[in-house]
């Protein structure tokens, strides 16, 4: 990533929602549910607390309301070790909600944050101190889907060309049709995903967005600007594009609670291991890693393994690597 970065000590810095999130515990479908468990859930937050978790310098860039969900949210978030500091309270607008509903088959998600906090967020939060020793910025779909100024926030991040930006852009696609009501979201988010330095990408989403046939070679030749771009394939593996060719490392086999919140924490694993000097094998490596440790709990963010134990994974051979079982994560 020579040319890209500003120092390995420049902090990442994530920019979105976060909201307060009720699950039913225990898992149940929402309408026999008894109780609730509140907790915090946003793609950007994922990635910042587990980027924390992995030893990384990281701020998280927001707007909460100014209510007990927002100081929750807060709270959360700067107890995973994140930089919250540049977080605003605004004292006219709600902290965004989600309720969880878990199925047989798959759990539903139902939205609360039309007017919220965050969906405020404009192109001044760009003016942000924070973001002059920058290394990377992160942020993901569900941004430019909130509300115009959102949109024109993203737009912001990613209009300047790669090789004049001050840092690097990481874009995780992470397509939520319920955000997308007036049918943009093929065109705006392969657009965004395109001009940044890194994106990610589900093959599941590609082929919803893009082409029901798409294999991860297709969406390399439909997003062909990034300097690296990660196509996950679900439980099966992940593959990265890059200037050291292409990569392609298995998901390790893991007990899946709830898949809620893994590829969060996917982009957090492979974001450290570049951050920390690793080429892209090291770094999916790392990436399935991490959000193995998502995948076994019904939170948006779950306990990484050990530094010990990650460093002993990262440097099995091949073989051992795919002969890991359910508790490896």
């Amino acid at each position: 990533m020579t040319g890209m970065w500003r120092p390995a000590d420049g902090p990442v810095v994530c920019v979105g929602e976060t909201m307060a999130a009720l699950a039913p515990t225990p898992p149940r479908p929402l309408d026999s549910a008894e109780d609730l468990r509140v907790s915090v859930a946003g793609a950007e937050s994922n990635v910042a607390m587990y980027l924390a978790g992995l030893g990384r310098p990281v701020s998280w860039l927001s707007a909460l309301g100014d209510d007990a969900f927002g100081r929750r949210v807060r709270a959360a978030v700067a107890a995973a070790g994140v930089d919250v500091t540049g977080v605003r309270t605004d004292p006219d607008r709600p902290t965004g909600l989600l309720v969880k509903d878990p199925g047989p088959t798959r759990t539903r998600v139902h939205y609360y944050r039309t007017g919220s906090a965050a969906s405020a967020l404009g192109p001044d939060t760009l003016d942000d101190e924070r973001l002059r020793t920058a290394s990377l910025v992160h942020l993901t779909g569900v941004t430019p889907a909130l509300s115009p100024s959102c949109r024109n926030l993203a737009d912001r991040i990613l209009g300047t060309p790669a090789g004049a930006r001050p840092y690097a852009v990481s874009f995780d696609v992470n397509h939520r049709s319920a955000l997308w009501p007036d049918g943009t979201a093929a065109t705006v988010l392969r657009d965004l995903a395109d001009r940044a330095d890194i994106a990610f990408v589900g093959l599941d989403e590609a082929q919803a967005l893009w082409g029901v046939h798409l294999e991860a070679a297709d969406v390399r030749r439909l997003l062909g600007h990034p300097r690296i771009l990660v196509v996950k394939d679900g439980a099966r593996s992940a593959t990265a594009f890059g200037d050291e060719g292409v990569c392609t490392v298995p998901a390790l086999r893991t007990h899946v609670v709830e898949p809620v919140g893994a590829g969060d924490a996917f982009a957090a694993g492979f974001l450290a291991g570049l951050l920390n000097g690793g080429d892209l094998r090291h770094a999916l490596r790392l990436g399935h890693i991490t959000a193995s440790a998502a995948l076994r709990t019904t939170a948006d963010h779950g306990p990484l393994p050990g530094p010990d134990t990650v460093e002993r994974r990262l440097g099995l051979s091949d073989e051992d690597w795919t002969r890991l079982g359910p508790d490896a994560g």
